[in-house]
């Protein structure tokens, strides 16, 4: 089945009603074992045109993303980046963080009318940034949340690409910080880096020499040693 295409329903919705100026907003980086959740935040132009190939950011390949980003920057009308740092992470634990990092890409536009939000109903999160509407799967579904997800993840996944520079065996500059193979063994190598979220189970486990937290990030990887972005983060916010 073909990945699903993002329509501007919502958005022309809220354009129709009188809300000119509207924003989708997504994050990644939930799942990893390590590094920063990134958020980034669109203001998309009244009426606009959709960028051929852009959607949800997990069915595109690196190089896809790459080929939309920079399109997806210069015909917003704005864009912002927002992120929660790994000690962000494990204080307000990674679901709390993301939303921080949502707050603070918003904080990096102009003034905006509405929001369009990748997820469920944030509790008191319209204190914080205005009007909004959450959407489920809505990197899937809403242009302006899909444009959000791609630069979200270009931004994070050349954040991590950096890192590995600093700190190379683990893989970073292909795996960004999810747990795949090369990731685990570069754990079993190296041992945790600073930039590894020690409040996650695996991580917790492995430096308290517990075999199995190795054991579980290697089933984790799959056999190709690469495991779906989703999959992982449902599966690592169940562990926090």
């Amino acid at each position: 089945m073909p990945p699903r295409q993002p329509h501007l329903k919502a958005e022309f919705a809220l354009w129709s009603a009188g809300s000119r100026l509207v924003v989708g907003v997504d994050e990644v980086g939930t799942g990893p074992l390590c590094g920063p959740v990134v958020a980034a935040a669109v203001l998309v132009k009244p009426h606009t045109r959709k960028i051929k190939g852009v959607r949800d950011s997990k069915t595109l390949s690196a190089a896809q993303r790459e080929r939309v980003v920079e399109q997806i920057k210069t015909r917003a009308l704005a864009w912002g980046i927002g992120a929660a740092s790994v000690a962000e992470i494990e204080q307000l634990n990674v679901r709390n963080a993301a939303h921080l990092a949502m707050r603070r890409a918003l904080r990096n536009l102009p003034p905006y009318d509405h929001v369009l939000v990748d997820g469920q109903k944030i509790t008191g999160m319209e204190e914080h940034i205005g009007p909004y509407t959450p959407i489920v799967k809505g990197d899937a579904s809403s242009y302006a949340i899909a444009c959000a997800s791609v630069l979200a993840k270009v931004t994070r996944d050349r954040l991590m690409t950096r890192l590995a520079l600093r700190y190379p065996g683990y893989g970073w500059e292909h795996n960004a910080g999810y747990a795949t193979r090369d990731h685990v063994a570069g754990l079993r190598e190296l041992g945790v880096s600073p930039h590894h979220r020690r409040t996650f189970q695996r991580i917790r486990g492995i430096l308290e020499g517990d075999q199995l937290a190795f054991d579980l990030a290697d089933e984790a990887a799959g056999e190709d040693g690469a495991g779906e972005e989703e999959a992982l983060g449902q599966a690592q916010m169940r562990q926090t």
